[in-house]
């Protein structure tokens, strides 16, 4: 699970259910009362019968939210808006899936995301790390990556540097 609080003052929660020991369906909840209460829904469906090492993660400007997610080898992010999570649009890293996980995403003010994630990455196992830089519109730029040399048990950490350009710590 990750939970954010937002500048608004709104708390969000990414979580990944664990039901009928096959459902492993990512689910987003928003409380705009601080965490009083809070709705929600499926934002994206997964049948597998394990227990999968994934992680979210959260990033805002000062008018969007993000947030990204794995399922299936695949990780994926999505503005976060006022809609039910079912009709949000998930966004998926490009290329063919490789054993993608641990999505990290960034934002600048000018509403370009920077998507992260690590690709080979297992149980004491390292891999590689690999980035796509989409406008502020969800298209991906010409701006995409990859680098190898993450160590086991790390991923990535991008930030957004003063002048609105992004950097990846890892």
């Amino acid at each position: 699970m990750k939970a954010f609080a937002s500048r608004s003052g709104s708390v969000h929660a990414l979580y990944r259910s664990a039901t009928e020991a096959v459902h492993r369906d990512i689910y987003l909840l928003t409380s705009k009362n601080r965490g009083k209460n809070f709705q929600g829904g499926l934002l994206h469906k997964w049948e597998i019968n394990a227990c999968p090492m994934s992680s979210m993660d959260f990033a805002e400007n000062s008018k969007t939210l993000i947030g990204a997610w794995e399922t299936g080898g695949q990780v994926y992010w999505a503005r976060i808006t006022g809609e039910r999570p079912e009709a949000l649009v998930p966004i998926p890293a490009p290329g063919d899936a490789k054993g993608r996980k641990h999505p990290r995403v960034a934002i600048n003010e000018r509403g370009e995301v920077l998507f992260v994630w690590t690709e080979g990455t297992g149980w004491q196992r390292g891999g590689s790390l690999a980035w796509q830089v989409y406008d502020r519109s969800g298209q991906p730029t010409s701006e995409k990556r990859a680098a190898s040399g993450v160590p086991a048990w790390s991923f990535a950490a991008p930030a957004v540097d003063v002048d609105g350009s992004f950097s990846i710590l890892y």
